[in-house]
């Protein structure tokens, strides 16, 4: 009896996590392999990679893989370091770093949707008004930019510069209470020694928060392969238009969009992305470890 009791306390959590997390894995593993299904009638013409292949072949999804991948690596280590920045200058100013730590965080608990309309007035040309931005760049003497329905690059700017902004206020959270938590004996004994503040930070500040700096990598790698909502606030639904798509809205375009009703497709370009993440995320776990050796 003593055997069987941590199982049925652990049963709801095991039927839960099964029928809603590993049941539909295994279905979309199944469905990425038969080819020809159809939805209606539930059948298909045969089992292969031929799912893979067409999507591998997709211009749309070789656009939103590079947008995926541009706004991975643009986005991930500029919102930390950014973040890092400011938890820095808020932990030298501890009177007032509540206050600080409430106004940058308000960001994270505003809706996507409304900061993304916050963007449009900033940076969307109509035929009222070039956009705060644009009205800052001609008074300086440039030339205005059509930044949501111009130049691949500046669609892609405000993109990140979106996502930055969205994912700064978490990130500074972190990082200012794992600086809080740093043993303050530490700084004091080195400053007794005459060391200098960048040796300081280089030897003391960055290996004690390490562990968080790495947290906050991974995560924004996972966060920054699965968006979507920050391109469809700026762009709308029809992202493959606006050349901004990304791969999790392929994969629902696939399911729902204007081409939707390829359940097949969408499974194999899930799986491609679960593949893509899964090898980011053991090679940010294997220079976490090797670090830390």
């Amino acid at each position: 009896m003593k055997k069987i009791k941590p199982w049925l306390y652990l049963a709801p959590a095991i039927l839960f996590l099964g029928f809603f997390m590993v049941y539909p894995l295994i279905d979309v593993f199944i469905y990425s392999f038969e080819e020809g299904y159809n939805s209606a009638s539930q059948t298909f013409r045969g089992i292969g990679l031929y799912n893979y292949m067409y999507v591998l072949r997709d211009p749309y999804f070789i656009q939103a893989l590079k947008n995926t991948f541009i706004l991975v690596i643009i986005t991930v280590p500029l919102s930390t370091g950014i973040a890092l920045l400011i938890a820095l200058g808020l932990n030298s100013i501890p009177k007032l770093k509540d206050l600080f730590q409430t106004i940058f965080f308000l960001p994270y608990v505003t809706n996507t949707l409304a900061v993304g309309l916050v963007f449009m007035i900033l940076f969307k040309k109509t035929a009222y008004s070039e956009g705060l931005v644009n009205m800052l760049i001609t008074g300086l003497g440039g030339n205005a930019i059509d930044f949501m329905d111009g130049p691949y690059w500046a669609k892609m700017f405000v993109l990140c510069f979106y996502t930055v902004w969205i994912v700064l206020p978490f990130k500074i959270l972190i990082l200012t209470s794992a600086l809080a938590s740093v043993d303050e004996n530490l700084y004091k004994a080195a400053k007794i020694d005459g060391t200098s503040r960048f040796r300081i930070f280089t030897r003391i500040t960055i290996p004690m928060i390490s562990p968080m700096i790495f947290y906050l990598i991974i995560t924004g790698f996972i966060g920054a392969f699965k968006a979507y909502s920050d391109a469809v606030a700026l762009f709308g639904t029809d992202l493959n238009a606006a050349g901004m798509n990304t791969i999790v809205g392929y994969i629902y375009d696939m399911l729902y969009g204007n081409g939707g009703g390829y359940p097949s497709y969408a499974s194999a370009a899930a799986l491609i992305l679960f593949a893509v993440v899964l090898t980011i995320t053991c090679i940010n776990l294997t220079i976490s470890d090797s670090g830390k050796d």
